[in-house]
């Protein structure tokens, strides 16, 4: 079974350097990540960090 046929919610998390990434809801974020947007589908997730995300860099090089 797939992970969206199980039903499975993400979240929008994001590290200090403002990276993104899509992790499942119901487990314990790494250390360095937080929770910085939506929760919902996959799909969902991924076009809330496609919208948000517009810099790929990470913030230390933007801001130097």
């Amino acid at each position: 079974m797939s992970q969206e046929a199980s039903g499975t919610v993400y979240a929008v998390v994001a590290n200090d350097e403002e990276q993104y990434s899509i992790w499942p809801a119901h487990r314990d974020l790494p250390d360095g990540w937080r929770i910085a947007g939506v929760q919902g589908s996959k799909e969902a997730c991924l076009d809330y960090i496609e919208v948000h995300w517009v810099d790929m860099r990470p913030r230390s090089i933007r801001t130097s």
